[in-house]
């Protein structure tokens, strides 16, 4: 029997514009003004220095139909959802090292 607290991530294929496949792994999920975005990290392989510590955001119109996700070309509106992430993930992680 499987232990019911166990961890699985959320995972994610996403297709670049050249068609490679790379996988991330799901941190965190904000909704602003039915724009949904998606705070992910690349899957960690044997290829992967373990000190890159950055995260990508891909957003998604809650109002359009299509399932792809976007990037974000406004470098202000970029660095403005990156910021409400990290406060968010250490928000979180203060949370737990109170546990």
């Amino acid at each position: 029997m499987s232990d019911m607290n166990e961890y699985q991530p959320d995972l994610f294929t996403l297709e670049d514009e050249e068609g490679k496949e790379q996988n991330f792994e799901l941190l965190d999920v904000y909704n602003e003004n039915d724009i949904t975005y998606y705070a992910l990290i690349p899957e960690q392989t044997e290829d992967t220095d373990p000190d890159d510590d950055y995260f990508v955001i891909l957003k998604k119109d809650d109002n359009d139909l299509d399932e792809y996700f976007d990037s974000i070309d406004d470098e202000q509106e970029n660095e403005r959802i990156a910021e409400i992430f990290l406060s968010r993930l250490m928000s979180h992680d203060d949370d737990e090292d109170e546990d």
